[in-house]
């Protein structure tokens, strides 16, 4: 497809030590094609981005981010297959997710807290970082993570009602039920990560990476494929959802 963005990382082949010349193995592919590029244009200025593990051979990882329109439809807009979760795979994706499809500033990625994103962005040279982007936490990975420190389910909810609450006051107020340990666990990881009243409007309201574990489940069945049907596999489902969704507009 005319205009899409594809960039592949490939590695040498060696035999006792000795390269072999003319052999390269493939180590990670990005792509997005050209009308998701164009899709995020009218979409809100955020994105939402998982991995999710492959069977089978390969043993790697499917990376994906997902816009949001006005309407509330989901829009992929970029994959990568990378080896793992790892900081130089989430670098991969996250460069050229910046380079050829989210090129405008002061957009937000809602995200889990693992830890090879973290380390990726901290890498980015500021392009994930404000003022150009605002890095935030899926409210439900906070609360796993603080049921996993704490031991404590009786306050789950509370750790859900802090982050979905709007008002500051009534956020601060809650912090300070919650004990001197679960504030500081709190403001070690920055309340603007994860508390709506603190985000500065870059979440538009959505508090999870939901829609882009929906496509995870979606692509289920794509995940024992080989690399190139995959890339086939999100091609012909993105081109189905587009013309549906051309047919319905007119």
């Amino acid at each position: 497809m005319p205009w899409s963005r594809v960039q592949i990382k490939t590695l040498p082949v060696y035999r006792e030590s000795e390269e072999v010349q003319g052999v390269r193995v493939l180590h990670c592919v990005f792509w997005s094609f050209y009308p998701c590029i164009v899709a995020f244009r009218q979409c809100k200025p955020l994105v939402q981005v998982d991995g999710t593990h492959l069977y089978e051979k390969y043993k790697s990882a499917l990376l994906v981010a997902v816009a949001y329109d006005g309407n509330q439809n989901i829009v992929l807009i970029a994959f990568a297959i990378v080896q793992g979760e790892t900081a130089d795979a989430w670098e991969f994706f996250l460069t050229n997710l910046r380079r050829y499809v989210i090129t405008i500033d002061g957009v937000g990625i809602i995200s889990n807290r693992h830890s090879s994103i973290d380390a990726a962005i901290a890498r980015s040279n500021g392009a994930w970082s404000p003022p150009r982007a605002w890095h935030m936490y899926c409210i439900r990975h906070i609360r796993s993570n603080f049921l996993r420190r704490f031991k404590a389910p009786y306050l789950h909810k509370l750790v859900v009602n802090i982050g979905r609450n709007r008002s500051t006051t009534k956020t601060t107020k809650g912090l300070k039920r919650g004990g001197e340990a679960y504030t500081q666990w709190c403001d070690d990881i920055g309340v603007e990560r994860w508390v709506l009243a603190f985000d500065g409007g870059h979440r538009w309201g959505h508090m999870t990476t939901n829609l882009v574990e929906c496509i995870n489940s979606v692509l289920k069945g794509a995940r024992n494929l080989l690399v190139t049907a995959i890339v086939r596999s999100t091609f012909y489902r993105l081109n189905e959802l587009f013309t549906r969704k051309s047919t319905e507009a007119y």
